[in-house]
């Protein structure tokens, strides 16, 4: 089994690729200037670390799942994760590029408020950004201009400006996963497609009081994505979010026991996986505006009129 290398510290990068230390917070990742490369090696991520490849020869591999770089591909990894690298032996310096954050070096500042937009943090490795050559050309000028301020002389701007800087790097991260989630249209309606029928499927399985109400991950794992990644191609391909989409569904399975049949609101419950009667109530009320005994109430009352 590969030891695992607990990466918590910038030094310890640089370190691993005989990289020269500027900031003990930030660095930027150049590894054409390694003075030793690492062909193969595992890591526990503490840090935040954002890396463009820019030849091919290199897989990265996070979880289970193993990508084979191409030219031009960002990968990510968050604090928590762990990232396997795999360099061909006949690569002496691959052209990789990045940086490093220290997750304490971000509070205080509005990025550290911002972090939880950026979820590409958690996509797995098979859903790299892949850049074309102008993209690529403005990743590595945030980069350039991240470095310069990394080399100037320290004063009470440059933190907030180093900040900014990297905020800058990933919002054009966004702009460019934005781009890639539109360009890829035929394969996200796939997914959406293959969602809504483990959707439907999911509330015709027996038991559901033991399986309990489904889940974002659940979907996720059934189309083979990270959930993060797969929470952000349904909310560009329908406008909700996954968790809504589910929710919405729950509502309207909800309504159509409600009205069709002669199930007691405990046994609707059940059927839909909350575990308690009560949960089911407070659900739907805050979604309908009014109790499961209410909504159907009110339908009697309607019917009767005509």
């Amino acid at each position: 089994m590969k030891e695992i290398l607990q990466l918590d510290t910038i030094q310890k990068y640089n370190d691993l690729y005989g990289l020269e230390t500027i900031h003990p917070s930030v660095s930027i990742v150049d590894l054409t200037q390694a003075t030793h490369i690492v062909n193969h090696i595992k890591m526990n991520y503490g840090i935040y670390a954002l890396y463009l490849k820019n030849n091919l020869s290199c897989a990265i591999q996070y979880g289970r799942n193993k990508y084979d770089y191409q030219e031009g591909t960002i990968v990510c990894f968050a604090p928590g994760q762990i990232g396997e690298v795999n360099t061909h032996e006949d690569e002496v310096k691959p052209e990789v590029y990045g940086i490093l954050f220290d997750p304490s070096f971000i509070k205080g500042t509005n990025l550290s408020r911002q972090m939880s937009k950026y979820c590409f943090f958690s996509y797995d490795v098979t859903e790299s950004l892949h850049l074309s050559d102008d993209e690529r050309k403005v990743i590595m000028l945030c980069l350039e201009n991240i470095k310069l301020e990394l080399l100037h002389v320290k004063d009470k701007y440059s933190k907030e400006l180093l900040a900014m800087n990297i905020e800058l790097l990933l919002n054009y991260c966004l702009r460019f996963y934005e781009r890639q989630f539109a360009s890829r249209q035929v394969s996200n309606k796939d997914v959406l497609q293959k969602f809504e029928y483990y959707l439907s499927e999911y509330f015709n399985q027996v038991d559901l009081f033991r399986k309990g109400l489904p889940t974002v991950r659940y979907f996720a794992d059934k189309v083979c994505l990270s959930p993060n990644y797969f929470g952000d191609l349904i909310k560009k391909e329908t406008g909700k979010s996954a968790q809504e989409y589910i929710q919405n569904t729950i509502i309207q399975k909800a309504k159509e026991l409600i009205l069709e049949t002669n199930l007691s609101m405990n046994e609707i419950s059940s059927q839909l996986g909350f575990k308690y009667p009560q949960h089911f109530g407070r659900f739907f009320k805050q979604h309908m505006n009014q109790t499961p005994s209410g909504f159907k109430k009110e339908s009697d009352y309607k019917k009767s009129m005509f």
